[in-house]
């Protein structure tokens, strides 16, 4: 069969993957009313095309902290990739590296730092951060990615606590014992009986997390810090008032507050405060070429996708992966010609029409 489209490998790893798995991909906090309204935020916002422009030359390249990548899409951190295909996140990092863009490698990954930089010796790479009870496991891994070359740190700031995923907790989760979260293999050494969350002890995350600790993490890298679950102004301004070089406007893939608002409808009030003294980037729901126009047409600087990656993974590993971001570029590329942009410096908040509805 033909993947014409990222719905078409949704399909593919639902059928595919074992319903535990698929389940944990999947999931939203509670009733998933979020998760569900970062998709349907998008179909709310129309856009207003202009014509005439001659498109017969589009260029799709823009830059994030400076760096130069292919299209403005990148992959946000999802944990243990190793549950949809048997590379896991080395088969990631390679199609990443292919389609040069931006990886934020997750600190849950079922393949090690250092794994996924051999394999993709020349990729783009962020890596995704918790602040642990125990800040020396945070430090020592802070220190293990500076050292591999990993260009900036997303520290993760919703999640105090583990959202309620109903499905999760029916299916009692659990990583197969042949995984590991491997970054912290060895580290853990604790009594079977004792209480696990996804792959690590429970209570692991530390619900103390403020905004000192951003100066804390400034204090022991020199690496760019990047907050990621930030979703309104007031947090916006708090951000760069305490030095941080982006956001990651996110509501974690609907997976941790349920009744938030979808993260593209937070993006407008993020832009309008932070007025370009940082980069803005989003995720959560962007399906098409025509969502990764929307985002960029209400400020942010590149998206990141989630779930569809690992689909991409499920249906045939590094070469899904690619297509996945190779229809996702071809899409965005068309529905900028189709608006009447030749390049990213192009899209701006005209072709924005937010419906009534």
């Amino acid at each position: 069969m033909a993947m014409v489209c990222l719905t078409d490998f949704e399909e593919y790893a639902k059928e595919h993957l074992s319903k535990a798995t698929w389940d944990y991909y999947a999931a939203g906090a509670d009733e998933c009313c979020t998760r569900d309204d970062n998709l349907l935020a998008y179909k709310r916002i129309r856009l207003r095309p202009r014509i005439l422009r001659d498109v017969s030359v589009s260029d799709t390249r823009t830059t994030v902290q400076g760096t130069e990548i292919s299209f403005p899409v990148g992959i946000a951190p999802t944990a243990f990739h190793c549950l949809a295909w048997h590379e896991g996140e080395v088969a990631t990092a390679r199609a990443t590296e292919a389609l040069n863009t931006c990886y934020i490698t997750s600190t849950y990954s079922t393949c090690s730092v250092e794994e996924i930089v051999a394999a993709a010796p020349n990729g783009y790479r962020w890596f995704q951060l918790y602040v642990y009870r125990d800040r020396k496991l945070s430090e020592q891994i802070v220190h293990r990615v500076e050292a591999l070359g990993y260009k900036a740190l997303v520290l993760t700031v919703d999640v105090p606590y583990t959202g309620k995923r109903r499905n999760d907790i029916r299916n009692q989760f659990k990583l197969p014992p042949h995984l590991k979260v491997k970054n912290f293999d060895g580290v853990f050494q604790q009594e079977t009986a004792a209480p696990e969350e996804y792959g690590i002890p429970a209570n692991t995350l530390d619900p103390s997390i403020s905004w000192k600790d951003v100066y804390w993490l400034q204090s022991i890298t020199r690496l760019p810090i990047i907050i990621k679950g930030i979703l309104t102004k007031e947090d916006a301004e708090l951000a760069v008032e305490h030095g941080v070089q982006g956001i990651i406007v996110s509501n974690h893939g609907g997976r941790q507050l349920d009744g938030g608002p979808a993260s593209i409808d937070a993006l407008s009030e993020i832009v309008d405060t932070v007025q370009g003294r940082i980069e803005i980037y989003v995720d959560g729901g962007i399906r098409t070429g025509s969502d990764v126009l929307k985002a960029l047409a209400l400020g942010a600087k590149c998206v990141f996708i989630g779930r569809p990656a690992v689909w991409g993974l499920a249906y045939k590993g590094e070469e899904g992966l690619r297509e996945v971001l190779q229809i996702l570029n071809d899409e965005f590329r068309l529905s900028m010609a189709l608006s009447g942009c030749r390049n990213v410096a192009e899209i701006n908040r005209n072709l924005i029409q937010c419906s009534k509805l």
